[in-house]
């Protein structure tokens, strides 16, 4: 199956990222539909569009937009698909939801970049993080991976990915490039590194 102006793409596991092995046992970590943060966001793709040229390829892994896989419930409370949903395990995307691939290493589309949050150094700080600062991780070559950067506020979106929590970050949101102090060290919560 080929589509004109969309991706074809299936979920890699299942919809919701919602529970954790422990030894012999299952835990359930959440179980509302609503919460972004338990969607699976990684994806294998089936085809390419016809009208498209990309660098993505079919059975290249995606990381996608967080509501392509959620399921919500309309004014009568009755459950539905979102609308990149095609069949059971069949969904549509277009290029602008989906934000990465994996072909041999991790790439982002153009005009995103991925970062890795610092921890914070000041001792009055009782935040985990260095607000709107980060290493890049993956670029689109606007800027230089392993660069310091600095971003606007909001303009970071939170995924894990090979159990490192990264931020994605439009490139046009990257402001400023600083210099290493040499104090700089990234953060990772232990909850990232057990995806």
């Amino acid at each position: 199956m080929k589509s004109v102006y969309n991706y074809v793409i299936k979920p890699k596991g299942n919809r919701y990222n919602n529970s954790k092995k422990i030894g012999d046992s299952e835990l359930i970590l959440n179980t509302e539909i609503f919460n972004h943060q338990y969607v699976n966001r990684q994806a294998e793709v089936i085809s390419t569009p016809i009208v498209s040229n990309t660098n993505i390829k079919p059975g290249d892994t995606v990381i996608v937009h967080h509501n392509v896989f959620r399921r919500w419930h309309n004014q009568y409370g009755e459950e539905k698909n979102s609308k990149s949903y095609f069949d059971k395990d069949t969904y549509l995307v277009t290029e602008d939801q989906i934000f990465a691939y994996y072909n041999k290493q991790w790439k982002p589309t153009l005009g995103y970049c991925f970062v890795k949050p610092l921890k914070a150094v000041d001792q009055f700080n009782v935040e985990s993080e260095k607000p709107l600062q980060g290493i890049v991780k993956y670029s689109d070559g606007t800027v230089k991976v392993n660069d310091l950067v600095g971003f606007t506020p909001n303009s970071e979106y939170e995924f894990v990915i090979d159990g490192q929590k990264l931020y994605r970050v439009l490139s046009k949101f990257i402001t400023i490039k600083y210099e290493y102090q040499g104090n700089e060290e990234t953060y990772n919560p232990s909850w990232a590194q057990s995806s």
